[in-house]
């Protein structure tokens, strides 16, 4: 059997569960390509190219493309920043839709954004559920997620458009490894490593004068253009030719039709300790940017300039509306109209889902722009004003999702947290905004708000627990026991210390784990706090529980037991009684099992907070009643239980249900049914990082994978 941290009695849990549409992949260690075959529903066909910016006078370039693309399938496009690399690939794609039948996947790896580049196994992550698979049966690690993208890919005609890569070793996880399936990437540096493995490049150079004379033609007016051809001139001269600066300066013209193209040269003329890189070659991409972004932004209303700037300040990628009111301090409608008004100027790009971010370039422009306008008390208010956010809206997700845990209340935060109709869609918000409360956390460290950073990661908790073990929950939790370290605060070191401890018991790391665990009860038992003690203790049973030492676990969580009773502690004593069924079933006493997770049940029916556990108890009872060979009992309670899962959004949850039953199955001869219930719940572990060997012996010998 396997088990989860404050879950199922089998180890290391790696488990899947729910409706699949198509395939379902599950692997621990992948090594080498893993190729799939048959039939079932037919993956999705994403469509991913976001649209294009203007694009004139690039025939050269496109039809080096298109020798490039078919000759060597994996192609850079290199240039300068704002040199039209995007526009370029972007209007070759869509002009090759019917060469690519299966579909164009896109990512923007802010290899130049001002923010570390995307890591390529979340960039993966993504491309995995666009084809089709859920979020939470996607391995955690770079090498399976490349794998399995390798296989969902292989023998299809697709497109993948990589944009603003920082290296080769960023790109190469995420390149497609079979025929038929292309790849174009984007960047400013010229990525020898991709030359090395055979790819094609396309330089891009500036445009010349008479395309960039259309540019600005075909943005403002051809007329208007034509009647001042001089000036014209001297204004795409002034631009170094670059397709970003002309579409912004012809964004500001045509923002002010009062505006001359005489104006607009004279104001660029003003600002020679600028605009004087236009001329030198080396003096580096960002001048030319800047200059031009700079104009946008002086002609940006005055609560849009601080919008604009305050943005610049943001610690990660994508952001809502909720997310800029609160950084600004602009009320939540007034910041989604002012957002709408850079999206207006070409400072930003409106994402699906309601979201935004800044391009690349204007990114750093207001990270610039910020620190040369506003004082640091005014930036440091509105980092405080943005975590604080981020903290009220993570609270409220583990209100949702574990009211049982007895959290501070959110502070009052405006524009106010998101609302949530129940815990699975508290997960799925945890999920998705992930890497930005990890950014959030990172930054409130940096800035001196350690009691906010503790409690960010403190408070993110469910999603580890229902979701699976992210492969940066380990990382994460460290940010939270520094913060703890720094506030001198031991309560908060030793809670975080026992969450680190799970964290590396999850990535097969028991000898740390078991470290960190006894520095945590050091701690407890230093403060005088008994039952966080026995909590810890319950941890350490885990780890005997791992390593087969079921008289260890038993001794262990007996321990805990008697710590929980004498403080009439009921819900704990319930937890651990699961703790010490898991590990009697184990250990062949199926008995005394029922005995102890009967009372767990009823302890735990007392109390309408705790689905989770409420749906696990029966899990393990089921797993008792079998061994006492009761398969009917048994069966009933797991689907009992897998339907808590099921309810609460618990992945993990899920497939340890499905493992029992597929166990039940077996006990019963029905193969078939047993294979497809490991065959889930492995999917399930898999896609959250966890273990599969047991499974995988389970599939072994039954003939399956």
């Amino acid at each position: 059997m396997s088990w989860n941290p404050g879950g199922g009695a089998r180890g290391h849990v790696n488990e899947m569960g729910g409706t699949t549409a198509g395939p379902v992949f599950q692997a621990r260690d992948v090594r080498g390509d893993v190729h799939v075959h048959g039939g079932g529903i037919p993956l999705p066909i994403p469509r991913q190219l976001p649209r294009p910016g203007i694009l004139v006078n690039r025939q050269e370039a496109l039809a080096a493309l298109d020798r490039m693309v078919s000759g060597h399938g994996l192609v850079v496009v290199t240039g300068q920043a704002g040199i039209g690399k995007t526009a370029l690939v972007l209007h070759w794609a869509r002009g090759r839709l019917e060469d690519f039948p299966d579909g164009q996947l896109y990512a923007d790896l802010h290899g130049h954004a001002g923010t570390e580049p995307a890591p390529p196994a979340e960039v993966l992550g993504r491309f995995i559920r666009s084809l089709g698979i859920p979020g939470e049966h996607v391995p955690a690690g770079l090498g399976e997620r490349a794998a399995l993208f390798r296989s969902l890919v292989a023998g299809r005609r697709l497109l993948v458009v990589l944009d603003d890569a920082y290296s080769a070793a960023q790109v190469v996880p995420l390149l497609p490894g079979g025929p038929g399936a292309a790849a174009v990437v984007t960047s400013r540096w010229r990525l020898a490593g991709l030359m090395m493995r055979g790819a094609g490049v396309v330089r891009l150079g500036p445009l010349g004068e008479g395309a960039a004379l259309d540019l600005l033609g075909t943005a403002l007016g051809s007329e208007r253009v034509g009647r001042h051809r001089e000036k014209a001139g001297e204004l795409v001269e002034l631009c170094a030719r670059s397709p970003l600066a002309l579409s912004v300066a012809a964004a500001r013209l045509a923002a002010r039709p009062g505006w001359s193209l005489d104006d607009l040269v004279r104001d660029l003329a003003d600002e020679r300790r600028r605009l004087s890189a236009l001329a030198v070659p080396d003096a580096g991409d960002e001048m030319t940017i800047r200059a031009a972004l700079e104009l946008s932004y002086r002609g940006l209303p005055d609560r849009a300039g601080r919008l604009y700037r305050s943005l610049g300040l943001f610690p990660g990628t994508a952001f809502d509306a909720r997310m800029a009111a609160a950084l600004s301090g602009e009320p939540l409608p007034d910041a989604r109209d002012l957002l709408g008004v850079l999206d207006a100027a070409n400072l930003l790009e409106h994402l699906p889902g309601d979201r935004y971010r800044l391009h690349a370039l204007a990114r750093l422009h207001a990270m610039d722009t910020v620190r040369e306008h506003d004082p640091p008390d005014a930036r440091a208010d509105a980092v405080r004003r943005l975590v604080e956010w981020t903290l009220a809206a993570v609270l409220a997700a583990n209100d949702a999702a574990a009211p049982y845990r007895r959290l501070p209340g959110p502070p009052d935060a405006p524009p106010g947290p998101p609302e949530f109709a129940d815990a699975a869609g508290a997960l799925d918000w945890l999920e998705q905004e992930f890497p930005t409360v990890r950014a959030v956390a990172r930054r409130a460290r940096e800035s001196g708000l350690d009691r906010a950073a503790y409690l960010l990661v403190d408070a993110a908790w469910p999603l580890f627990l229902h979701r699976g073990q992210h492969a940066e929950r380990l990382d994460f939790d460290r940010v939270g026991l520094a913060a703890a370290r720094a506030l001198g605060d031991r309560y908060a070191e030793a809670k975080m210390l026992n969450r680190t401890g799970l964290a590396l018991r999850a990535l097969g790391r028991p000898d740390a784990a078991a470290d960190d665990l006894r520095e945590a009860l050091a701690l407890w038992r230093r403060l005088g706090e008994r039952s966080r003690a026995a909590g810890t203790r319950r941890r350490l049973g885990l780890l005997a529980f791992d390593r087969g030492d079921m008289a260890g676990a038993v001794a262990e969580f007996g321990a805990a037991l008697e710590e929980y009773r004498a403080a009439g502690d009921d819900r704990h004593v319930a937890l651990t009684l699961c703790d010490l069924g898991a590990a009697l079933i184990r250990d062949g006493r199926a008995d005394a099992a029922v005995r102890d997770l009967g009372e767990a049940e009823r302890l735990l029916s007392g109390t309408g907070d705790d689905a989770y556990n409420q749906a696990r108890v029966l899990v393990l009872l089921g797993q008792a009643h079998a061994s006492r060979a009761d398969p009917a009992t048994a069966e009933d309670l797991v689907v009992r239980g897998l339907e808590g899962m099921r309810a609460i959004g618990s992945a993990i949850g899920e497939a340890d249900a499905l493992h029992v039953l597929g166990d039940l199955a077996l006990q019963r001869d029905r193969v078939a049914e047993a294979r497809e219930r490991y065959e889930q719940a492995r999917s399930i572990l898999a896609g959250a990082g966890a273990p599969t060997r047991i499974l995988d012996r389970r599939l072994a010998d039954l003939g399956g994978p």
